[in-house]
């Protein structure tokens, strides 16, 4: 049983590690959280944790096959995620906090909150970098293949918890200071926002870009 939690806390640990750093997903969730509450930064965030627990499992139950798979089409999946990337970016920039209450008052809020949930989904699992973080992180602590098939399924429900609780934490704490900012403050949020996402998606496409080149030359 001790064994069983200790397995279970690495998985939690796992967990919040990968889903802490500021990036995309965390930056949508505390705008998200800001314009339309708690509830739709979260689900946003729950988007981001189930592609961390599914990468998660893939490197757990050290599936070679997937992970090899993974690897060879890092070019796609960056090219993918970067134009993602710049859409949600533009899309982010251009919205204005009234277009933005009209939007969310027409739409049903278990509609609004799948959207915000499939973004954090599609986002996670087309960034390469997720998969690649947890074989280093798995690498490091010497775990993966040679877990039984009980502990890999209790480090990867760790992983979910711990992701999950990283996200209900952060739209948490971003929904107790929203009502301090101003719409003028809102426009401000999206531009930062929006900016820092064409960053994001312009280095995914960079990075793409240069692994072609690559393999172009070899």
């Amino acid at each position: 049983m001790v064994h069983e939690l200790m397995v279970l806390l690495q998985g939690v640990v796992l967990g919040i590690a990968i889903a802490a750093p500021v990036g995309p997903i965390g930056l949508l969730c505390i705008r998200r959280t800001i314009e339309h509450g708690p509830m739709m930064g979260f689900t946003t965030g729950m988007g981001a944790a189930v592609a961390d627990t599914i990468y998660g499992a893939v490197a757990a139950f050290g599936v070679s096959a997937a992970v090899g798979y993974l690897r060879d089409h890092q070019i796609v999946f960056q090219l993918v995620g970067g134009i993602f990337l710049m859409v949600v970016a533009i899309r982010t920039f251009r919205q204005s906090p009234a277009a933005e209450q009209r939007e969310a008052d027409a739409a049903p809020d278990s509609r609004t909150w799948v959207g915000g949930f499939m973004t954090g989904l599609s986002l996670t699992l087309t960034n390469p970098a997720t998969i690649m973080a947890f074989i280093a992180i798995f690498a490091g602590f010497g775990l993966g293949g040679d877990l039984g098939r009980f502990d890999a399924a209790t480090l990867v429900f760790g992983v979910f918890i711990g992701s999950s609780l990283w996200w209900l934490t952060l739209s948490s704490i971003v929904a107790s200071i929203r009502h301090r900012f101003s719409d003028r403050r809102l426009v401000m949020l999206n531009h930062y926002t929006g900016v820092a996402l064409a960053g994001f998606g312009i280095w995914a496409l960079g990075s793409a870009v240069t692994g072609m080149a690559s393999l172009a030359m070899s």
